[in-house]
């Protein structure tokens, strides 16, 4: 046998000429890392372990080939599991696939296909309410709709019953995101009992989400036939009629972990590869153009509906590249090694922690030439046989990929092509982009865009953002 390999070990000299570092910006810090370093590195925080892998054959190793000696770290759960409780992505092993097979028929194609009119009439609804020449805040934007829509797909509960609601929850959610970037962040926590300032703000968020979703259950149950839920079309009940092999089933703590997993989920990650979409259009007008040429010949000014998706293939392409380069998961959760191993001839020593970084992934050379490029036509079906199967993981890979990924790509193309076919958004002067790398990456308080009509034929208004004048906070 050949003797292992010991990946390489970041340089003092490196962090100190770095102009960033992991606190101030960890997706260009781990990216500067794999190209100074290559494929696996090594290097620690205070008494924790860790290496960063970019190649996507070790990214198989790690979350296919070897997974069982890779799951999800402790410190990941348990710091999670405060905002998520025991849900499908706080968990490992056997209690993992166990909810996975429960969850998975809610997730079936016929089901999900069955969203699609809801998604694109909650889509023109809320398109309806904005006017040429107008500024929002893009980020509000989505995440105001696609809450409306997991709302909806999730516990049947309609848009207008939300609205009274959605400030709190979208607050609550906020709130969770940040505490939890915070307690990611620390070397040490302490117990989730002890009374600081932001356990009791994680309490207080976590309440107003687990009643408002405990009050739809109640509700539901008090609707059932003899205490047998219906099937009403939405996701809480196939989760409520879901029985495993041995006849058992979710009991409520569970369904509402997994209803808070994938209303969090669901709304928070599609929101941001919008927000990100809408923004790489606005910087490559030629892009949004020919997608926009796709999207009136196949709808000729009608809503999309599922059958369209198929033809909608130029969109899919332009996702596809926004979620290559701005990921909004863009580093999935730290792997822990439970025994001395190795990857691809590299050794791995019990207790060290994986990185597989999307970002990273999807931004270097050996990857993508020209990585920076927006450039959708990576995708198109000749050139997306090239792609290493591994090499794209917006949605991660393996027995832990998003549940609701084939759902997440309905909604994102549907919502892409009925708001392009009446605007087109516009950075606006006075916004800047800086990158806020939480557990999901947005636009550090919003970002500002302005909505141009498809008819407007003056002056563009576009406003090319200068890369020096990138942030992360």
């Amino acid at each position: 046998m050949n003797k292992l390999k010991i990946p390489p070990k970041i340089e003092k000299d490196f962090e100190a000429n770095s102009k960033v570092t992991f606190t101030n910006n960890p997706p260009e810090y781990l990216l500067a890392v794999a190209r100074e370093y290559g494929e696996i590195v090594r290097f620690s925080f205070g008494p924790f372990r860790f290496m960063l892998v970019s190649n996507p054959d070790m990214v198989r190793e790690v979350l296919i080939t070897q997974a069982k000696k890779f799951p999800k770290a402790e410190r990941d759960v348990r710091l999670l599991s405060r905002v998520l409780g025991k849900g499908l992505v706080t968990t490992n092993g056997d209690h993992h696939k166990r909810q996975r097979r429960l969850a998975q028929p809610a997730f079936h194609h016929r089901r999900i296909a069955s969203y699609a009119d809801t998604i694109s009439e909650y889509a023109r609804i809320t398109a309806d309410k904005l006017s040429a020449g107008s500024t929002i805040n893009i980020v509000e934007e989505m995440e105001s709709l696609t809450m409306y829509i997991v709302s909806k797909t999730l516990f049947d509960v309609d848009m207008d019953e939300m609205v009274g609601k959605s400030t709190d929850i979208a607050h609550a959610i906020d709130e969770l995101q940040t505490i939890a970037d915070k307690n990611m962040d620390r070397i040490v926590n302490l117990p989730y009992w002890f009374p600081t300032r932001d356990n009791r703000r994680n309490w207080r968020a976590r309440n107003i989400l687990d009643s408002t979703i405990s009050k739809i259950m109640d509700d539901r149950r008090q609707a059932s036939i003899d205490g047998v839920a219906a099937d009403t079309g939405d996701l809480l009940s196939m989760l409520m009629m879901a029985e495993d092999e041995d006849g058992s089933s979710m009991d409520d703590v569970e369904i509402r972990d997994q209803l808070l997993t994938l209303f969090m989920a669901g709304h928070e990650t599609t929101s941001n590869a919008l927000l990100w979409t809408w923004y790489l259009l606005s910087q490559h007008p030629e892009v949004e153009a020919k997608m926009h040429a796709e999207i009136d010949e196949v709808l000729d000014g009608r809503l999309p509906t599922m059958e369209d998706l198929s033809s909608l293939t130029y969109t899919e392409m332009v996702l596809k590249e926004s979620m290559r380069i701005l990921p909004p998961v863009w580093m999935l959760n730290a792997r822990k090694a439970i025994e001395d191993t190795e990857i691809l001839g590299y050794h791995v020593p019990k207790g060290t922690q994986i990185f597989v970084a999307p970002y990273v992934i999807h931004n270097l050379e050996e990857n993508y030439p020209n990585p920076s490029e927006f450039d959708p036509e990576r995708f198109n079906p000749e050139n997306a046989e090239q792609i290493h199967k591994y090499a794209w993981l917006p949605f991660g890979a393996g027995g832990r990929v998003c549940i609701g990924n084939s759902f997440a790509m309905m909604e994102a193309k549907l919502i892409l092509a009925t708001y392009a076919q009446r605007f087109r958004f516009r950075l606006d002067p006075t916004e800047s982009v800086r990158l806020q790398a939480r557990i999901t990456m947005t636009n550090y308080q919003g970002m500002q865009m302005q909505v141009v009509g498809r008819d407007f034929d003056g002056d563009d208004i576009d406003h090319v953002f200068e890369p020096d004048r990138v942030e992360v906070i």
